[in-house]
């Protein structure tokens, strides 16, 4: 019976073949597919397409592995000397890191840097406890990689295909081709099509930092972290996202929290009958009648008021 467990790397098997025509996961005649070396001699790359990871859940694994071993070897590829660079694995080298192994096992392949990176990406995709924001970063970069383009630029294939279908409008030849190469790669990694990429993921890139780091970390779900952004001031955003990641609220319990902030917010904003009233009170106490250049700018401005109340009383 097969099992992810005696299949290496079979979750990134298939997207690293649909997209990429890649052999990788086979066997190397050149080179032992099972391999031990002392983890020493593995390094991390300088570039990694994962950002956090949970501290209780690598400690969990470490301690899986102290007693059960790395059951899936590490994906590496050899450098200069006897060292090797990550490729895929990177949850795992640092719960063997933690549980203090000296050797782990590793599958060595031969790869150039696009290829690596392709293959670094693709194995991220494929995690379970993938959050939005990786997810949509890993994608961008996935497909920045593959159209040799910048990801604004992949961005900006997306709007434009969309707005060239909302007006009817013809695609370019370049443009429809950078297109095709975006829907296969997305239905490969089995997530979006081309449009709802653009419009459930790529709005979220734009979110406030506060908010996106959050989001990042995996402390709280996109939808909360979505309707939280709406707030404008910082600090009432920043406490109520403390507040929804302490207490677990719900998604109709942020909003209801949302509902009532808007409200207060709006009866403590002074309507302009109050504003108009303060200011002409302050005008009376204030010194401007010294002034003559305030004096004739006061002049200016009744005479404005003046005209505009004129202007009322013919409606």
């Amino acid at each position: 019976m097969s099992s992810k467990r005696n299949e290496p790397y079979a979750a990134i098997k298939k997207p690293v073949d649909l997209l990429f025509g890649s052999s990788i996961t086979q066997p190397d005649t050149k080179t032992n597919p099972a391999n031990t070396v002392p983890i020493t001699q593995i390094k991390l790359p300088l570039s990694q397409p994962r950002r956090y990871f949970d501290e209780q859940k690598l400690e969990e694994l470490s301690r899986s592995i102290k007693e059960l071993g790395i059951l899936e070897p590490l994906l590496v590829r050899p450098l200069v000397g006897e060292e090797y660079e990550l490729v895929a694995g990177e949850r795992r080298f640092r719960a063997a890191q933690l549980a203090l192994l000296t050797e782990v096992p590793v599958i060595i392949r031969e790869m150039d840097d696009i290829t690596t990176s392709k293959v670094q990406l693709v194995e991220n995709l494929q995690r379970e406890d993938l959050n939005p924001v990786e997810e949509t970063e890993g994608i961008l970069e996935l497909l920045s990689i593959e159209l040799s383009i910048s990801k604004n630029e992949v961005i900006s294939v997306l709007n434009s295909a969309a707005n060239a279908k909302k007006r009817n409008l013809d695609l370019t030849e370049n443009v429809f081709r950078q297109l095709e190469t975006i829907e296969t790669i997305l239905s490969a990694i089995g997530r979006f099509s081309a449009e709802s990429f653009r419009v459930s993921r790529i709005p979220l890139l734009n979110l406030p930092a506060d908010v996106l780091e959050t989001l990042r970390q995996g402390q709280i779900e996109y939808t909360k972290a979505r309707a939280i952004a709406r707030l404008q001031d910082e600090e009432t955003r920043k406490q109520l996202l403390e507040d929804a990641i302490a207490y677990n609220l719900s998604l109709s319990e942020i909003k209801r929290k949302i509902k009532e902030i808007e409200q207060q917010t709006k009866s403590e904003t002074p309507s302009l009958k109050d504003k108009a009233d303060d200011t002409f009170r302050r005008f009376k106490k204030s010194q401007v009648w010294d002034d003559p250049k305030k004096k004739a700018k006061v002049e200016k401005l009744l005479a404005q008021l003046d005209e505009l109340m004129q202007d009322d009383n013919h409606l």
